[in-house]
């Protein structure tokens, strides 16, 4: 049995309160496999929670919500970990995942922003109305967000850090994100392992078609750090690199708001010194709405979107006026991404992850 094989017919999008109790419940009843674990209190007072799942002796380290206008990502790990333990006692050859178990431990922070996902429930619970989303959405500006704020900036962050990053070796970090709008599904790669996961990126390009997806095909010619690799990949965003940027436009202060990401601090605290190897790290980076408006495509330049892009701003006032959106919307036609779909490859995602970072092993051994 394989993570996307695991059945996903009633999922849907639970506040982090309602699904800890489940996950809670679900660690103590497979106690030699699971732990729950209360890491602390986000800014407002929510209750963080980690789980730490299989015996395996490879370290991989998995984290969602950061930016809580991507809810696809922690909906993804309780499915992981509830998926993955509902069928913990079936041999590998028939379909379980005791093979996974003993191969890896893993160290998961579902939801590491409650705060800003309970600002965003107006919208989550309208899912999947765009109009809700476009009113509603509410997300961090530099200095609160979460994914640059490592290991001290917030609350989060620093028990975040002290749970996922002990200086332990770790094979693979992934973080997993999302995009409002986007013309298809993008997998940004730490630059490192880029010239290591040539299949890994062949199976993500085939798992978004089989979704019905394309790739998202823009080329920022390395804007804030950002480098292009292929279509629908870049490489992992770096704290370093937004620094650098604000520097030069001159502008210091907003600089000084950004610390490490996520990417950087596993780099830095899970470098395997035996192997000289650093983590494999990943940010899945999936649309809510994707725009499928075709025309004629330049390599690296999503016109429709960027066109989008610039109409944007005004659609939330026009929806505060009570004016329809709905000539934009048929010009861009767009479609929700459904949560199944998104989930199960988000999935696939951790699978490559995990199947490249044992590759790589069977090479270096």
């Amino acid at each position: 049995m394989r993570l996307t094989d695991l059945d996903l017919t009633d999922i849907r999008f639970r506040t982090d309160a309602e699904a800890q109790a489940v996950l809670r419940h679900a660690c103590a009843t497979n106690a030699d496999l699971a732990q729950f674990h209360d890491l602390g209190t986000s800014e407002e007072g929510r209750p963080i929670a980690g789980i730490t799942l299989g015996n395996g002796p490879k370290l991989v380290t998995l984290i969602a919500g950061a930016h809580a206008d991507e809810p696809v990502g922690p909906e993804t790990l309780r499915t992981f970990v509830l998926g993955t333990l509902a069928h913990r006692d079936w041999l590998a050859e028939e379909g379980g995942f005791a093979d996974l178990f003993e191969r890896f431990i893993f160290r998961i922070i579902p939801q590491i922003n409650p705060d800003a996902e309970a600002r965003n429930q107006l919208w989550i619970e309208a899912w999947p109305e765009v109009e809700s989303y476009l009113q509603h959405r509410v997300r961090e500006q530099p200095g609160d967000d979460i994914e640059f704020g490592y290991p001290v900036m917030r609350a989060e962050n620093r028990l975040a850090s002290r749970f996922l990053f002990d200086y332990t070796p770790i094979c693979l970090h992934m973080s997993l994100h999302g995009m409002g709008f986007s013309e298809g599904a993008m997998l940004l790669i730490e630059r490192d392992w880029v010239h290591r996961t040539e299949a890994l990126r062949e199976a993500f390009a085939q798992a978004a078609s089989e979704a019905g997806l394309k790739l998202h095909d823009h080329d920022r010619g390395g804007d804030k750090g950002f480098d292009y690799v292929d279509p629908g990949f870049w490489t992992t965003p770096e704290g370093t690199a937004m620094r650098e940027h604000f520097q030069r436009q001159g502008d210091f202060e907003t600089a000084r708001k950004f610390f490490y990401s996520s990417m950087e601090l596993a780099k830095i605290t899970g470098y395997d010194a035996e192997r000289q190897q650093h983590p494999l790290c990943l940010v899945t980076e999936l649309p809510l709405f994707v725009i499928e408006r075709e025309y004629e495509r330049e390599p690296g330049l999503p016109s429709a979107y960027l066109a989008f892009l610039d109409q944007l701003p005004e659609l939330p006032l026009r929806l505060r006026q009570g004016e329809s959106i709905n000539d934009v919307l048929e010009v861009y036609q767009l479609r929700p991404l459904d949560l199944e779909t998104a989930v199960r490859l988000q999935l696939r995602c951790i699978e490559l992850g995990l199947e490249c970072v044992q590759r790589e092993a069977r090479l270096v051994s």
